[in-house]
Parts: structure tokens; sequence; C-alpha cells
């Protein structure tokens, strides 16, 4: 088991040191981008849920990041009906099913506004827990690790606005849809090690974008996450848990008929979380801030905002 421990650890410490510095963009979570786990509810069998995400973009900027006539302002809220099943001991089936609101704003006439509104691309990964070690260490405190590991598909349930690839084709951004209009794959990696009350979790997810039936194709995303949390235990009835850490993201420049780079994608942003779950008995609430501390999307011609999530869970 000993090994077990050294290997998973090396694992982690190879996915950070790894990260490749491409460019990325679907774009900093926004859009058909924005498939972000973080910490899961505590549960033992399954959970189901409801999440609400806002992101906020700033597009069609000129040179060095400036703001002309024709940028806009962007926002994509989604409602996810999402939850996991836990099959005995091994293994898990999650699933995520968005509904998406996106608004666009051209300059400053707030009358000139564009709306999408509707059923985003439905995700479902399996997971297999590879080993859960409990010990007590030589101080007598109680160390817990696990690593799950795991693969998703994408299915192109969302619309997809050819318009919007029209524009992609002569310079704009692809970022303003409900779905890609493709079946996309994910393999994803998860370890959490806690030394008592306090803890780290470690997410990691590689998104395999192929190309839709229209020519175009997102490319390939990578996202790791990492939280430290404490779990404070009121009285064995309430579990509040805070938690900070980190989110890099980082992605190729989408590509059309298989050869033509889109102007407006790529890049890659770096953002703080500061966040808190809270269980009370079956139910787990929860939400994190995540603000931007580093960015270069599509070439400075993208400006993530800050962003927000918050959810709330029944285990059963």
């Amino acid at each position: 088991m000993k090994n077990w421990i050294i290997l998973s650890v090396l694992l982690v410490a190879t996915i950070l040191a790894n990260i490749p510095k491409t460019m990325a963009c679907d774009v900093c979570g926004c859009g058909v981008g924005s498939y972000y786990l973080g910490i899961l509810p505590d549960f033992n069998k399954r959970f189901i849920g409801l999440r609400y995400q806002q992101n906020r973009l700033q597009t069609h900027l000129g040179s060095n990041g400036i703001r002309t006539p024709n940028s806009t302002n962007e926002t994509y809220r989604t409602m996810e009906l999402w939850g996991a099943w836990n099959f005995g001991n091994k293994w898990r089936v999650l699933a995520i099913v968005p509904y998406s609101f996106n608004e666009r704003t051209v300059g400053t006439n707030t009358l000139e506004t564009g709306k999408k509104n509707g059923l985003g691309d439905i995700v479902v990964m399996g997971h297999y827990k590879l080993f859960d070690d409990a010990h007590t260490t030589s101080s007598n405190k109680l160390l817990m690790q696990s690593l799950w590991v795991g693969a998703g598909i994408k299915t192109p349930t969302g619309t997809y606005d050819t318009s919007e690839q029209s524009s992609a084709e002569m310079g704009a951004p692809n970022n303003f849809q409900l779905g890609t209009a493709s079946t996309d794959f994910m393999i994803n990696a998860a370890y959490d090690i806690r030394l008592m009350d306090a803890g780290v979790n470690v997410n990691t997810t590689y998104k395999i974008n192929t190309e839709n039936k229209h020519d175009y194709r997102y490319a390939n995303k990578l996202t790791v996450n990492a939280l430290a949390y404490y779990k404070f235990n009121i009285k064995n009835k309430v579990r509040i848990s805070p938690n900070a850490g980190v989110l890099y993201e980082t992605q190729s420049k989408d590509v059309l008929y298989n050869r033509f780079d889109v102007a407006q994608s790529g890049g890659q942003s770096t953002i703080g979380i500061a966040g808190v779950e809270i269980n009370v008995g079956a139910i787990s609430i929860g939400g994190n801030f995540q603000s931007p501390l580093s960015q270069n999307l599509a070439d400075g011609r993208i400006k993530a905002g800050n962003r927000f999530m918050t959810h709330v869970s029944f285990s059963f």
C-alpha cells in the first residue's frame, strides 16, 4: 500500500509539473467549456443536486486588450442537474445535464443584445477508485488518501449556431454557443489527501474534442485545480469546510476545416478560488468565488471576468 501512496503522489506531481504551455479557449470555463468538478459533496451511495454557475467575458477587444465600439460583454449562466452513483466500493458514475442562459451586449448599447437559452451538452463520466487508504501516523493522527481515475463522454445535445462559426471564419470568437455539435471525450483523475481535518484535493481533467459536422473543432483542453480545505465538525451534526486554491486552464487554438486556426481562440488562465462546503445530514450546500490571477486569452483579444458557482445536493 505504501508503494501505491508514493505512486499516487508522484502521479499528481507529474501532472502539475507537465502542464503544456500551449494556449487555451473554450474560453476560461465560459460557453460550452464549463465542466468544473472541484470537491464533490460528501456521500456514500449516491447524490443528486442542482448547480448554478455564472461566468463573464469581454470579447472583440482591440490590441493590448483595449475596448472598442465593437467590443462585447458576454454573460454565461448555467443551471446544471448533476448527480453521482457509487456501485460497490470501487465504481462511480457521474452525470451533468446543463441548461444555459447566454447573453451578449455589443459596445455600450444595451439595446443591442443577443440571448441564447437552452439545453447544453450532457456529460456522463465513469470512475474507478484506484486506492483508498486510512491509517494512523507515528504521531497518532489519522491520515486518509484516495485516488479516483475515470473517463467520460460529452454528447452533442446542445444547439450549435452556424452563424457564430461564420463569424469565427472572419476572425471572431466562437464561444457564444449552447453546444459544440461534436462528441467529445474526457479523462479525469481526482486525488484527495487528509490529515485529521485538514486536506488537499487535486482534480485534473483532459478534454479531447472532435471535429463537428460543420468542420469546426474546438481544441483539446486541460483543466487542473488544487484546493486546500479544513473540516469543522459541529456537534457531529454539521460539517463546515472552507476551501481555497487555484484553477489552471490551457487550450490550443480552435481549428477550421482541419487546417485553419481560429484567430480569436486559444489562451491560458490561472484563477484563484475561495469557497465553502456545508453538510447537514443528507443535505449539502456550497459555493465558491473564482477570480483570474493571470490570463492570456486569444492573444489579449478576450478577457475573462470573475465567476462564481453554488450548489445544493441531496445524498440518499
